[in-house]
């Protein structure tokens, strides 16, 4: 019996090591700003993404790939698949990948000129 219990809480408990650390893979610390035009929206879980066609520091063409939060919480603010669209033009503040050749980033706030909408919030240093 110990042993059937002790094999569930190991499956149980799987999904939860295979789930990384946003910390391992980019340097929260820094924030990094993008505007571009929006390629694909992955709205899905555990995570969606925004794929961004924009330029990095050096002014070449790059399409970033920005990790954000899961369709659950994203509905739970309201957002739903139809509110990106490909074609959209956005402005991403982001923390930056520790790879530097990595194009993924991890969103922290979007906004949408056309309509001035966005999501997230930026600390009080950052927004300066």
């Amino acid at each position: 019996m110990r042993g059937v219990v002790a094999l569930a809480l190991a499956l149980a408990a799987a999904p939860l090591l295979a789930h990384h650390s946003f910390a391992t893979m980019y340097l929260e610390q820094d924030t990094i700003e993008i505007e571009g035009e929006i390629v694909e929206f992955q709205y899905q879980n555990p995570h969606s993404w925004v794929h961004v066609d924009g330029q990095d520091p050096f002014g070449r063409r790059r399409t970033y790939a920005a990790e954000w939060a899961s369709r659950a919480r994203l509905e739970g603010d309201g957002i739903k698949k139809e509110t990106l669209r490909v074609g959209d033009t956005v402005r991403i503040w982001a923390s930056p990948n520790r790879n530097p050749s990595d194009n993924r980033i991890r969103l922290r706030r979007i906004e949408r000129r056309r309509d001035a909408w966005q999501w997230g919030q930026l600390t009080r240093q950052e927004d300066r």
